[in-house]
């Protein structure tokens, strides 16, 4: 499976943190390496001098055709769309393209848990890492959740259990990566800017089974309806997990406890009362995470252990500050509108809600039954905030700020003792931010200088 990468000619399409990190590692295997991204190379930061330093040839301001013959193997970043037009030549020449997840497949020797959906990826990895390693087992955590899975490579051994967040970006570009655990958390529309279709989306997540066989294992939301889809198309072992319904195979809640079902066992995990994570979304994300680490042999004790220890992902529901009464949450990784759903449904009502950024082709109008019942203001900023508003009018307060600041600002004005000033976008930050990190750090500044004002 491990490919021969010595005096191979290979491309690196796209020079995200992916991209510079699998052409560093092509580069040391032996392999001549080239580097092409559209954009300028004012925007590429320091990795131009990083990929020079290494002896790799940097082409940026567009893709060459040339570039894009000849090539032995092409490592395509997951921000760069699958139907690029020179992507789309190069497969008719007959020239391999794949992406970085498939790539560190190839090297990576333990056993890998995949974990996709919607949203809650990055909680539920970062969970289901916590958990495996509670259970003593050597475990490395990376994939889209800011680690890159070919940075694992050199620290994997074949004991080790490797968790990756994907991505439908990243799920476009397989070929034989195959994880032993396949965990699919829920499909709403995202995306659409890049997918076109629902369909088009569903289909690049149910990809993550595609290799699977009856000795691996999808886990899947029993209460979502295209992942119930999902396992009638699976060849693996379906397991359940459902905070609505009892299953044969897999967790449920019954009675406020959380339960864990094989065959004619059941076994209590723990109360649903010691889950730290606000939010009946974060107990679907600990019911699929609990599932992944109870599969690969972890004992209920080690999986309530990690659990009850666990803090929240940064950006996701991610409390800031309490000023004047009012708190502040960062959720600025809601970047969708099923997100946004599940935040607001996390708070009981005062809601001052920051709304925008670049839209993702999205369906603004699912938001306003919640608008009404829990939302005081809605600040929108950015591009889609016109969008946003023709969608929702009528439905709560709105005020257009344009910016972070201005919305930071205008609510903490607003708002009184007892409401709660929520960052939940529903938007890509790629208009006015670098990406929803660099959002929601922006975010909590500014919340801080409101609670700590400068003399």
């Amino acid at each position: 499976m491990i490919l021969e990468l010595a005096n191979q000619r290979v491309l690196v399409v796209g020079l995200g943190k992916s991209g510079v990190d699998c052409a560093i590692f092509l580069k040391d295997r032996g392999a001549q390496v080239t580097v092409s991204d559209a954009k300028p190379p004012e925007q590429l930061g320091e990795a131009i001098p990083k990929l020079l330093d290494h002896g790799i040839v940097v082409e940026t301001g567009g893709h060459g055709e040339r570039t894009f013959r000849g090539q032995d193997l092409i490592v395509v970043s997951p921000g760069v769309p699958s139907d690029t037009p020179a992507l789309l030549q190069a497969r008719a020449m007959g020239e391999p393209v794949i992406g970085e997840i498939e790539l560190a497949f190839r090297f990576l020797p333990g056993p890998i848990v995949a974990i996709t959906g919607s949203n809650g990826k990055t909680t539920t990895t970062t969970l289901a890492g916590d958990i495996i390693s509670a259970g003593g087992y050597p475990t490395l955590v990376g994939g889209n959740i800011g680690t890159t899975a070919i940075s694992l490579v050199e620290k994997a051994t074949p004991d080790s259990f490797i968790v990756l967040e994907v991505s439908s970006f990243q799920l476009e570009t397989i070929e034989k990566f195959r994880p032993k655990i396949a965990v699919v958390l829920n499909v709403t529309p995202d995306h659409l800017d890049r997918h076109r279709t629902f369909e088009g989306y569903a289909n690049a997540k149910a990809r993550i089974f595609e290799n699977q066989t009856a000795d691996d294992y999808a886990v899947l939301n029993a209460d979502d309806p295209v992942c119930v889809e999902f396992g009638k198309r699976t060849k693996s072992q379906v397991v359940w997990f459902s905070r609505k319904q009892d299953v044969k195979i897999g967790a449920s809640v019954r009675n406020g406890r959380i339960l864990f079902r094989k065959g004619k066992e059941e076994i209590e995990v723990m109360p649903v009362s010691e889950i730290p994570l606000k939010g009946s979304h974060n107990l679907e994300n600990v019911l699929a995470a609990g599932c992944s680490g109870l599969l690969l042999g972890c004992e209920p004790s080690q999986v309530r252990k990690a659990i009850t220890g666990f803090k929240a992902v940064e950006h996701r529901l991610e409390y800031v500050a309490t000023v004047e009464g009012v708190e502040y949450y960062n959720d600025s990784k809601a970047t969708n509108v099923d997100a946004t759903i599940k935040a607001l449904e996390s708070f009981p009502g005062g809601i001052h809600l920051i709304l925008g950024g670049k839209d993702k082709g999205s369906d603004y109008t699912l938001l306003n039954h919640l608008l009404r019942a829990r939302v005081k203001r809605v600040y929108t900023i950015g591009a889609a905030a016109a969008k946003i508003e023709s969608q929702v009018k009528g439905n709560a307060e709105l005020v257009r700020a344009e910016t972070l600041q201005r919305a930071v600002e205008a609510a903490s004005e607003s708002a009184v003792s007892g409401d709660v000033v929520l960052l939940a976008p529903a938007c890509a930050s790629f208009d006015q931010f670098e990406n929803y990190g660099h959002r929601g750090r922006v975010f909590k500044e500014l919340v801080q200088a409101i609670a700590v004002p400068t003399k």
